[in-house]
């Protein structure tokens, strides 16, 4: 199981990723919208920004965030880890409900470029 820091380097590591896309993924990255990550198996969720092409991770909360963000992940750390080092594809993980996103509809066609 991954640990809070392995999954926090993983948002770290897709945020770098964001900041030197190109083209249509850049513009997509350059959304200014508030995003929360919650890891159901570590019970916690990271919550912050994203901006900038750039995801800022503002604070890591015990349970389910108490406000609800703009653009929600949810998954556990494992599959985290996988999206981001390239091993689990998220359109297939997105499919079989192993990973939830939720957001407005103009995002969604905004962040499919992302993904």
């Amino acid at each position: 199981m991954a640990t809070i820091e392995e999954c926090h380097a993983a948002l770290e590591k897709l945020s770098d990723s964001m900041r030197g896309a190109e083209g249509d993924v850049r513009t997509a990255a350059a959304l200014d919208r508030s995003v929360s990550c919650r890891i159901t198996d570590l019970d916690v969720t990271f919550v912050g920004r994203m901006t900038d092409g750039r995801i800022v991770v503002q604070d890591t909360l015990q349970g389910p965030p108490v406000e609800k963000a703009e653009i929600r992940l949810t998954m556990t750390g494992d599959d985290l880890v996988a999206l981001v080092a390239g091993e689990l594809n998220f359109a297939k993980a997105w499919a079989s409900g192993r990973v939830k996103l939720e957001a407005g509809l103009r995002d969604l066609f905004q962040l499919r470029k992302l993904l």
